[in-house]
Formats: C-alpha cells, structure tokens, sequence
C-alpha cells in the first residue's frame, strides 16, 4: 500500500483590528477554498492549523494567538501561510521561524484586500529573518503555472523562481559621469551624518521594515526614536488660529474635499483640522530633533486617538506645502523644502528617500518621492497600451506633484475599517513621467537596493476607474509599468510590501538618476541589483 503522505498543514495571518478581519473573511473563506481543490486534485490533504472563531473570522489576530496556534502544529509538518488580505507578520513570525517543515506562502492575484501585498511584507520579514521558504500566487489556483510549481514544492519542499532580470551590481558599469557625485553625496552623508525621525518602530507587524542599528549607523544615518504620544501631545500644543490657516492654504491651493455629515462614515472638516495640527505637529518635532526624514506609525495607537496620518504624509512629501513656523512665529521650518516621510515607518522607504532627496537635488530632478504598495496588476483593458500595468497604491502619502499639483487632489474619507476616526487621503492619479523605482531591503544581515526603471503611465477614465474600484478607489494610484520587468519577476524578487518611485525629467534625466543611486548606493555598501532593462530594453551591464 502506497504511504500516504502527511497533511499539509494551513495558517492565515490577519489583520489586528476586528473589523478588517470580519470584513476581508469571504475572501479569505474564497481563497482556502479554491487551494484546498488544487492540494487535493494533486494527492494531498490541506489541513487547518486553527479553526474560525465565534468572532466571525477565521485570521490568526495577535501574536499571542498564532504563538499558540503553532503550538499545535507538528514543526515538521509542510505548511503554506494563505493570505487574501493584508497581514500583520508579526502574527505568525515567532512560529514560522522555529518551524522545521517546508514552508510556502501563498496569495490571491487579486487587488480588493491586499493578500499580495500582506505575503509580500510577510516573504520580506522572512528573508531578513534568514528563514527559508517558498512563495506562489494565482488567479484561480488552477492555472499551470500555479498547479506545476505546487506539485514540485508538495514533492520537494522547494520552488525556484526565475530571476534571470537582475544582475549585481559592478562598479565598472556606473558611468563616470555620475561615478563622483555618488561618491561624494556617499562622502556627506558619512561625514555630516542625518537624522531619521521615528514615531514608533513595528508599524502593523512589519519585521522587514526595521533596519537594525549595526547596519543604518556605518551609512552615517541614526534614528531619534520619537514617541507617538509626544506627536499626540504636540498636536494639543498647536493653536486653532494655525490649524485653520493650513486648512485654508489647502483650499487656497485648489485641493477638493469631499464632506458629509455622519462623522463616523464620512469626512468632516474636524477631522482635516486634527490633520492639519498633525502636520505641524510633526514638522515641529522633526525641526526640534533635527531630522532630516521622519515616519509616524499610525495605525497602532494613535489611530484610536485622532484621524488618519495619510494627508500629512502626503504633505511633507509635497514640496509646494503650507508653511509652518515655530511656536514663536518668528522662523519658518524646511522653507521651500519637502520633508520625506515614510509612510509606516518604513525605515527601508525613509533611508532610500533620504537618497532620493540628496541625488536629485544634486541632479536638479525633482526629489519629491514616496513609497507605494505593490498592491496588484493586470493587463490594460482600454487598448491604451501592450504593456503589464501594476496598480502601485497607497492610503494617502503620495505628494500632490505626483498627482499633477493640489488642484488634482481629492480628500475622501479613509476607509472606517481601518481608520476609527476617519481623515481625508491626499488622493489622484500620479501623472505621466519616467520613473526610477527601488526598493531597500534586509538579508544575509546586509542592506541591498533592487533598482530598476519604469514608467507612470496615463490610462483613460474608464479604466482607472475600473482598477480603482478593483482595489481601495479612495487611495493615490499610479499606472506603472516597470521596463524588462514581468510580473512573475517581480513577484519572485521583490522582497517587500512597498516600492519606492521617483520621477525624472525625461529618458536620459531618469537613467542618470538611476545610476547616482547605483553609485551612492555602492559607495555607501549597500548591495545594489540592477533589475530589468532600460526603455529601449538594452540590459544594464551593457555599455551605452
């Protein structure tokens, strides 16, 4: 009699608030369904690690809950993490790194609740954590490139991705005529050193997103670990004569809120005036500690307290924004600048748009900059173009010169499941314009930098619409296309929940871009890989 082999173990990381998780559950519930048939219809028996709760969701919630769920799980067993929704990896982190069995984590292609982006944060908190694992997605889980690649890790334990799109970095590619400015902009940083503010470390899970001290302090950047409470407190401090003139100056500046009555489902004037006294708040205490990037956690804590961190976010991204000054009145704080932030705390998002910022000054390109979720893509369906469009999305950072200035701006009010207290986006569609897209990450207890190109594209109405309303419509999107980049490629290297873009000028201005980035990058001894290809499709290695 054949042995038949042992059932593969399934746990689903959720979110942390109740209402998420009761909301995202079909999903989920659609998900572990179509997987199960495809684990079956190859001999195997998908088993659930932890059942449904009486609180209508079946989510590993906290990380207390999944350190007992993997209590129960034989740590020899093969397991796949199943994920339809965004996830916090903190939930699971502990049990997955003392499990010994084969593990695969596994999302839906789908943009409604972001079960690519939360395996994405998860496969990324894996890699710096030095864990091994295997990662899949599909549509429906029954198409051939899903079934034939779980077949192999149900057999082997393993499955191999091709990644033939990136090459490493060597030094005798960089151009020379950028070769000095990354080295010295890498020089000044050493030397004169920066400050990365940081409200609160952990934002929603996010292992990946902490760079450890021994690995931030070598570039000469150190973090002024800042409480969230003291934002909270700072806020108290800022006077309703200063709030309303940064409410006015968004008015002024063209930027359309969308107001209703119901506190609790729409947005109201009140929850921008608590936005507007966040944002000084947080420029304030960024001028007092000296920091040249700063990145307020949100959504553990203060979200309970006060609307939503997006339209700030998006502001002190924003080189055009209101002025703030001291208590005092007498100085104006950052005049004429932009104050990266990086939405999430994001460390990885903040060191790389503090880059950002030094290259394309240097550059004379515009240095406005924020991080984007990967949160899906597909094919255009307006006949506009051949090319894969990703959907890049987020919950409001994005600075108003990516979505064409203030008056293409929208406020709506964030979505209640996530944000109790409501609060406007600083939403709109990021204009066209060529790109360089990044993203640093952790592994082998090292920076690296996955650099590539890529362009925002323009769809019509109708279909940004259409992915809009596929995904959170009340969010900035960006049509992107990333040259020689696919979307299986991207999927199998890209080591984290957020990409970071940039624009540039035109072709040649976005290339030099690139490869400043490349050299300060190296300069600073960071691993840098080259992904994909330029816009005419030649590879990086190859001399111009």
């Amino acid at each position: 009699m054949p042995t038949q082999p042992p059932p593969v173990q399934l746990v689903a990381s959720g979110d942390s608030r109740l209402s998420a998780n009761q909301k995202c559950w079909p999903a989920q519930k659609a998900l572990e369904e179509a997987l199960q048939a495809a684990v079956e219809k190859l001999g195997y028996c998908l088993q659930r690690a932890h059942q449904v709760t009486d609180q209508g969701h079946g989510f590993i919630d906290s990380q207390k809950r999944g350190i007992e769920v993997f209590r129960t799980i034989d740590p020899n067993a093969p397991l796949i993490v199943a994920e339809a929704v965004w996830q916090y990896s903190h939930h699971v982190l502990a049990g997955l790194l003392s499990h010994r069995g084969p593990i695969l984590t596994v999302a839906n292609w789908s943009g409604q609740w972001p079960g690519l982006v939360g395996m994405l944060n998860l496969n990324g908190s894996l890699t710096k954590a030095g864990a091994e694992y295997s990662t899949l997605w599909s549509e429906d889980f029954a198409d051939e490139f899903f079934l034939a690649h779980l077949k192999t890790w149900l057999e082997t334990g393993k499955v191999h991705h091709t990644t033939d799109h990136v090459v490493t970095l060597e030094p005798e590619w960089i151009p020379q005529s950028v070769v000095q400015v990354g080295r010295r902009l890498a020089d000044e940083l050493l030397t004169q050193k920066a400050i990365m503010g940081v409200f609160d470390e952990g934002c929603m899970g996010m292992f990946n997103a902490i760079i450890p001290d021994h690995l931030l302090h070598p570039l000469g950047v150190f973090k002024e670990r800042l409480s969230q409470s003291a934002l909270f407190a700072e806020m108290r401090e800022v006077s309703n004569t200063d709030a309303e003139k940064v409410f006015h100056w968004f008015e002024d500046a063209g930027m359309q809120f969308h107001f209703g009555e119901d506190d609790a489902e729409n947005l109201t004037p009140n929850q921008v005036l608590e936005q507007c006294r966040m944002y000084i708040a947080a420029v304030r205490l960024a001028d007092h500690f000296g920091c040249e990037t700063i990145g307020i956690q949100y959504q553990q804590g203060l979200k309970d307290l006060t609307p939503a961190s997006d339209l700030v976010e998006g502001t002190l991204n924003s080189t055009h924004r209101p002025p703030v000054f001291n208590q005092q009145g007498t100085r104006e704080l950052f005049a004429g600048q932009a104050i990266p932030h990086f939405n999430e705390v994001d460390e990885c998002a903040g060191l790389d748009a503090l880059m950002i910022h030094r290259i394309h000054r240097e550059l004379r390109q515009p240095i406005e900059t924020t991080l984007h979720d990967l949160r899906w893509g597909c094919p255009d369906q307006s006949g506009t173009t051949n090319e894969y469009v990703w959907v890049l999305e987020i919950s409001g950072s994005a600075p108003a010169e990516h979505l064409g200035g203030w008056e293409q701006c929208h406020g709506y009010r964030q979505p209640a499941m996530y944000f109790p207290k409501g609060g406007s986006t600083l939403s709109g569609v990021s204009r066209p314009g060529e790109i360089v897209w990044s993203r640093i990450y952790v592994a082998d207890n090292a920076l690296h930098m996955d650099l590539g190109r890529g362009e925002s594209i323009s769809l019509p109405p109708e279909e940004t619409k259409r992915r809009l309303e596929a995904t959170t419509s009340v969010w900035p999107i960006m049509h992107g296309v990333t040259y020689g980049v696919s979307r299986d490629q991207m999927m199998a290297k890209h080591r984290a929940n957020h990409v970071q873009v940039a624009y540039a000028d035109d072709v040649a201005s976005a290339d030099e871009a690139f490869w400043a980035r490349a050299a300060m990058a190296n300069a600073l001894g960071i691993q840098v890989n080259l992904c994909g290809t330029r816009k005419n499709g030649s590879r990086w290695e190859q001399k111009d």
